[in-house]
């Protein structure tokens, strides 16, 4: 299942986004994986990295695995929009495929995927993203 929560006064394409999310679940062979995709507005999520990444700042994304195997229990990834579209003036990338990018992203970490621990890493990572990128 794949909920969207929109929290923003941004319009979300919550039809396009769910298959971005449902590409790549399908793509990783996770197809039946619970996911909340929330997007917020940068002081909630200012809050949320501050605690759980102790960066004092507005970020993109952020992602939270599941933390045990219930069979309710979903994966969450949270968005800023409003980062996002900062973000997007630098990649010249549209809002909508910055936006898609972060959600893979996103997504990729919930899967267990760590740019931040090797440079091998990283290479995959950005690898399969640029790959389901791609593909929308």
């Amino acid at each position: 299942m794949i909920e969207i929560v929109n929290l923003t006064n941004f319009v979300v394409d919550k039809k396009f986004f769910i298959g971005v999310a449902k590409k790549v679940l399908k793509g990783e062979n996770k197809g039946t994986e619970n996911l909340s995709i929330a997007f917020v507005r940068p002081e909630e999520i200012h809050k949320l990295n501050k605690k759980y990444r102790k960066k004092d700042k507005p970020t993109d994304v952020l992602s939270f695995e599941k933390v045990s195997n219930f069979k309710d229990e979903f994966a969450e990834i949270i968005i800023c929009p409003q980062v996002v579209r900062e973000n997007a003036k630098e990649s010249r990338l549209s809002l909508k495929k910055e936006l898609s990018k972060m959600l893979i992203h996103g997504i990729l970490h919930t899967l267990g995927y760590d740019h931040e621990i090797s440079e091998a890493e990283e290479e995959r990572m950005f690898r399969r993203q640029e790959y389901y990128l791609s593909k929308i």
